[in-house]
């Protein structure tokens, strides 16, 4: 049975490249009715802190990644490690210095193996020095207790990234002198900034808990992230977990570096919100609204859900919504810069006032009935319907863009948009 594991430390958030490796890893045990695990690695017991991993755990069951088993913990098994290591000593294999204990590496071999990715590799021993099994603290080296935990949880398949390389045929030492059949290995290359380097800050946020808070939705996320080194072929893009188990191969994973573009991902992100469903955007476009400072004290669901539908596909992250809809949720907008030249003006406050007079009459207050007066009016003046929209949509909204101001009027209500167009003909534009 494939067997695979991820193996976070908590030393830290969520490294968006590691989220990468275990989406990976989850999609082939899938794939394959094999089995996910969790190894937490988490040696370094001066850094590795109980909410790091409680905040990695809650970021991958959010990408949609679950487990088959109780997570290992490292730090539960040192005296394992210690005794793994003693068994080498007496076998001749290892031996002391000091208080720690080194592997003694055969020198002129060649390990060889062939990488699920890139295909045969191979290593000189001339060129490995004796390796580190326990350090003089008494804590286990890494290479070793990862190979004491994968044969412990019987490991068949190790997917990570290509800076693990040069552990691998260290590993498979390990692996020979505990009388373990080493897993086949497949190392993924590293994902890069747009412009070839390291990903990092300024190429976008690095930990998941960043996509998160700034409005990403896990379903893009996840799409975006598997598309990183693979491609389901026939030029697809939106692909649910799902949908990429049924078909997923290693074998079919890219062996060159993958260009993180947080702009892709912003336009994966705009797509997943278009399709997403009222009841999943609702209570978290709410957050969002409650972070930016909006009382929503009178603003139901099903409010904040009129006002989406007019939105949905104009935003890209969930976070670009607030700044978008504040005329829905407060009088006191702020007014875009030059709008008080076009509010200002006496001939515009002039046909806001005749307008307010007229759209009192509507009932219901309907944006088919609402746009019907005002093409009846700038025909009876003489004007273009524009010379109506421009100025009576900056004054109920403050902007010179956004959705249909028809379809605004009608789910800001007739009160609100009267009171609006009514403060600006009375000249207290300065107030909007």
């Amino acid at each position: 049975m494939v067997r695979v594991r991820f193996a976070p430390s908590p030393t830290g958030f969520l490294h968006i490249g590691s989220a990468r490796t275990a989406v990976f890893n989850w999609l082939f045990a899938r794939r394959y009715g094999g089995r996910f695990l969790l190894r937490i690695e988490d040696t370094d017991q001066k850094r590795s802190e109980a909410r790091y991993l409680e905040e990695i755990l809650k970021d991958l069951r959010w990408l949609g990644i679950d487990w088959d088993e109780e997570p290992v913990f490292q730090s539960r098994r040192f005296d394992i490690y210690r005794a793994k290591a003693e068994d080498l000593v007496a076998a001749g294999k290892a031996y002391r210095e000091g208080e720690a204990v080194l592997f003694r590496v055969e020198k002129g071999r060649t390990i060889e193996y062939k990488d699920m990715i890139h295909g045969p590799i191979a290593w000189q021993t001339d060129d490995i020095k004796d390796q580190v099994l326990i350090k003089s603290d008494g804590s286990p080296a890494y290479n070793f207790s990862c190979v004491v935990d994968d044969g412990f949880m019987g490991i068949s398949h190790i997917l990570r990234g290509d800076d693990h390389i040069s552990n691998t045929p260290k590993q498979i030492l390990f692996y020979e002198a505990l009388g373990l059949r080493p897993p086949e290995f497949g190392h993924m290359p590293l994902i890069l900034g747009p412009d070839g380097s390291k990903l990092s800050k300024r190429h976008g946020g690095v930990s998941v808990e960043e996509y998160k808070r700034e409005g990403f939705l896990p379903q893009a996320l996840a799409n975006y992230l598997f598309l990183l080194g693979w491609s389901p072929g026939e030029e697809r893009e939106i692909l649910s977990l799902e949908e990429a188990v049924k078909i997923f191969d290693v074998a079919a994973m890219n062996a060159v570096q993958a260009k993180f573009d947080i702009q892709k991902l912003s336009w994966f992100n705009a797509e997943y919100i278009k399709k997403a469903g009222a009841d999943e955007l609702i209570p978290l476009l709410g957050i969002h609204l409650l972070e930016a400072g909006f009382d929503l004290a009178s603003s139901d669901d099903a409010y904040i859900g009129r006002v989406l539908e007019l939105y949905r596909v104009r935003i890209k992250t969930l976070r670009d919504f607030p700044a978008m809809v504040e005329c829905f949720f407060r009088d006191d907008f702020a007014v875009e810069e030059g709008g008080r030249a076009l509010l200002d003006d006496p001939g515009n406050r002039e046909l806001i006032a005749d307008l307010a007079v007229r759209l009192e009459s509507i009932d219901p207050f309907g944006h088919e009935a609402v746009e019907k007066l005002f093409r009846e009016r700038a025909a009876e003046r003489g004007i273009k319907p524009a010379q109506l929209i421009h100025p009576v949509r900056m004054a109920v909204s403050g902007r010179s863009k956004g959705a249909g101001l028809f379809e605004m009027m009608e789910v800001l209500g007739k009160e609100t948009v009267l009171r609006r167009l009514r403060r600006v003909a009375h000249g207290s534009a300065d107030k909007a």
